[in-house]
């Protein structure tokens, strides 16, 4: 009863939290013509319902494609369509077709930040819960339910989802729904699993960014089964499951093979290039000013790739060094496959894919954070400084959106319950950090460990002054004349060297994981 009751004031303290966020502004408030990525929600709203479905990803002279057009999977259409429809029979008026476009009014406002908030409580919220229940150490109960409380604190905190989807105004549906797949697989129900992760990935295309660990995780478990036995048959009913959940989402379309072409046009545009992901729908695009902290922006400093390099090659030269960087993942989690291993596969991949992939949003950043907080559990100190970064790298949108204070706020207190609740300073050793089997391998050089918890904490520390300063400096100093982007562009750059660093790290800890400790599953 106790930890129910503590359970209680976490989801409490955190919907306070989300409440105190959305009053403030959200992407594109006030600035006509596009707005942002609020006016794109509110008009796929009265796209889908006031088009019938064959137009939703067509140019029509109702649905102008230049005007935020319809850019995600079905099923983020069929959501638009249900809000739009609650929002009819309150105000006619925020869907009208044409009339409605840039509406902004307080109780419009009022009722998308509480669609969001409906969306977090009924699929997001409980899926961390439930997450963190699962989870049962094999130490004192009174420990496990401690963490239990903790750990559902410090990921239901986490500032970056926070100010992303109730401050710029986003939609958790997609990572809920990839948390709910993670969860049925942790108690083995694989075709459970698979359909949620199915219905995240037809909600938004980032979430391929996952797929490979899903897909690798579950060939793995059927090959260790036996594909003359129970393995074959586990196949055969996961691919059945694939295959009837996407024909269930894409149904209204599947009779029209233009139908299907065309939404896949919309869902990747890869004649954008490879930095156009957050350029705006308009005749006359410009790069969007946020720089995102990947290899491709942040090389673009010293070599210029969209002069020197053809769209054509930008996709073919991501693509390689994006495969290449996700291979040895893949293959540890397909040969011995494990929970522990799936989770971190999916961190792994998923800032693979951020680091080189074609068209990273720096919103991205989130498909990597969210895993990163299903391993806070176990690695505190790196889960914690990993998701303090990947904040920071939202700054520039963040500054953009008028999200200061709340990005000043939620942070630094991110931060003293994640030092509360883990004691994360203290975790700094190399079996805390999950490297103590790679130190072994070092043979000659594992003395140099003796001093490793002190020089990560120093890197730490550093790693948060600089943040901290370089925050400031983007906040309340106006850059040269010269160097309009020097903030933003610093931000992109030192939040993509820690991203490096820690793509190697989570690659060291996933393929150095020993074959006993890797088969221990998530009770």
């Amino acid at each position: 009863m106790e930890k129910w009751s503590l359970m209680t004031i976490t989801v409490l303290l955190a919907l306070t939290v989300r409440w105190a966020v959305s009053l403030g502004s959200y992407s594109g408030a006030g600035k006509p013509p596009m707005y942002g990525d609020y006016e794109a929600q509110r008009h796929w709203q009265e796209i889908t319902y006031n088009l019938p479905i064959r137009q939703w990803y067509f140019n029509t002279s109702d649905n102008n494609l230049l005007y935020w057009g319809l850019d995600y999977p079905p099923l983020t259409a069929y959501h638009s369509f249900v809000c739009a429809y609650i929002a009819k029979l309150i105000n006619p008026d925020w869907v009208a077709l044409h009339t409605s476009r840039g509406h902004e009014s307080q109780p419009h406002k009022l009722f998308m930040r509480a669609t969001v908030f409906v969306a977090d409580l009924l699929v997001y919220i409980p899926a961390v819960i439930l997450y963190c229940y699962s989870l049962k150490e094999t130490s004192a109960k009174k420990k496990a339910s401690t963490w239990c409380v903790s750990g559902a604190l410090c990921i239901l905190l986490y500032p970056g989802l926070i100010l992303i989807d109730h401050g710029h105004f986003q939609y958790p549906l997609s990572l809920g729904l990839a948390l709910w797949a993670v969860l049925c697989l942790s108690h083995d129900w694989d075709l459970l699993g698979s359909v949620a992760f199915c219905l995240a990935l037809n909600y938004k295309q980032m979430e391929l960014y996952h797929s490979l660990p899903f897909f690798c995780y579950l060939l793995g478990k059927c090959f260790k089964k036996g594909l003359k036995g129970k393995g074959l048959v586990l196949l055969t009913k996961l691919a059945g499951t694939v295959l009837l959940s996407f024909a269930a989402c894409w149904l209204p379309f599947g009779t029209d093979v233009d139908q299907i072409m065309q939404v896949l046009r919309r869902l990747f545009p890869i004649d954008r290039g490879l930095f156009e992901a957050c350029m705006f729908s308009s005749p006359h695009p410009l790069p969007c000013p946020d720089k995102v902290a990947n290899i491709w922006c942040s090389l673009s400093v010293l070599i210029k790739i969209k002069n020197v390099i053809s769209p054509r090659t930008q996709l073919k030269l991501s693509f390689a060094v994006t495969f290449l960087s996700l291979l040895p993942a893949c293959i540890k989690l397909t040969v011995q496959p494990s929970l522990r291993g799936f989770k971190f596969a999916l961190v792994a991949c998923a800032l693979a894919f951020f680091l080189f992939s074609f068209q990273v949003h720096e919103k991205s950043v989130l498909l990597v954070s969210v895993p990163v907080c299903l391993l806070i559990n176990e690695i505190p100190f790196m889960a914690t400084w990993f998701l303090l970064v990947s904040t920071f790298s939202l700054l520039p949108l963040l500054l953009k959106d008028g999200l200061l204070l709340a990005y000043a706020v939620t942070t630094p207190a991110f931060l003293a319950v994640c030092l509360a609740s883990f004691s994360i300073l203290e975790k700094t050793s190399a079996e805390d950090l999950q490297l103590k089997a790679f130190s072994h391998s070092l043979k000659g050089y594992v003395s140099w460990f003796k001093s490793f918890p002190r020089i990560v904490r120093s890197l730490f520390l550093v790693s948060l002054s600089l943040m901290g300063v370089l925050s400031v400096l983007s906040a309340a100093v106006p850059p040269p004349p010269s160097l309009p982007d020097l903030f933003p562009l610093a931000v992109s750059i030192v939040s993509c060297s820690h991203f490096l660093l820690f793509f190697v790290y989570f690659n060291i800890v996933l393929l150095w994981d020993s074959k006993n400790r890797g088969q221990k599953k998530m009770s």
